[in-house]
C-alpha cells in the first residue's frame, strides 16, 4: 500500500501505511518493528571510545556510526527529535543501525541518511525505519521535501529509497539523488 501523507493525532503524527509509525512522547519513532530512538550522550560516548554495550549487535557500530558519532560530537543539535537516532529491533533490543536527519532544512529541504547492519540487511529494516523518518520529517514545520544521496555503486540502498515512496531526480558518474516531491 503506497504512503499516504501525515496526520495528526494526540499522541504525534501518525502515518497509515503497512508498516504503522507512532511518535511517544520520549521523541521515540515506533514502527512495527523498530525503534527509532535519538541518540543519548552517553551512546556518542560509548561509540567514539570503543566502549561495547550489550544491548548492541555484534557489529554495531560500524564505520558508519562511528562517523555519525563524531558529527554528533560536533554538533550537539543532533541529539534533538530532529536529529540523528539509533534503529533498534523491538523484538530484541539491540541497536541494529543509525537514521537520522541533517537538520535545519535549507530551502523547505531536509536531508537524511541511514545504515543498518550487516547482521541485520535483507529484513527490510532499512525501509521501514526510511518510511517512518520521511513521514516524521514531513510534520516538522518549514519541511516541504525529504532528499536523500545515494552511490549508484548502491543498488540496494537506492531500492530503499524508493521503497520509501522517494523518486530519483538527478545523477552524476558516481552518486544520485532522491526526495519525496
Amino acid at each position: 500500500m503506497p504512503l499516504s501523507g501525515p496526520h495528526r493525532s494526540e499522541r504525534g503524527p501518525v502515518v497509515q501505511h503497512d508498516q504503522e509509525l507512532h511518535v511517544s512522547s520520549s521523541s521515540d519513532l515506533t514502527t512495527d518493528r523498530l525503534v527509532l530512538r535519538p541518540w543519548t550522550s552517553a551512546e556518542v560516548t560509548a561509540v567514539l571510545s570503543g566502549d561495547r554495550r550489550p544491548h548492541w549487535a555484534d557489529d554495531f557500530p560500524t564505520e558508519g556510526d562511528r562517523v555519525i558519532a563524531g558529527f554528533i560530537a560536533e554538533n550537539p543539535s543532533a541529539l534533538g527529535a530532529f536529529g540523528q537516532r539509533q534503529i533498534i529491533e523491538r523484538s530484541t533490543g539491540l541497536v541494529a543501525g543509525a537514521i537520522g536527519l541533517f537538520w535545519p532544512p535549507g530551502d523547505g529541504r531536509v536531508e537524511f541518511g541511514y545504515g543498518v547492519v550487516e547482521s541485520r540487511r535483507g529484513r527490510g529494516y532499512a525501509t521501514e525505519a526510511a518510511r517512518a523518518i520521511v513521514a516524521f520529517a514531513l510534520t516538522a514545520p518549514g519541511v516541504e521535501a525529504v532528499v536523500a544521496t545515494v552511490e549508484l555503486a548502491n543498488p540496494a540502498s537506492a531500492r530503499v529509497l524508493e521503497n520509501a515512496g522517494l523518486r530519483r531526480v538527478e545523477a552524476d558518474a558516481e552518486t544520485a539523488r532522491y526526495t519525496t516531491v
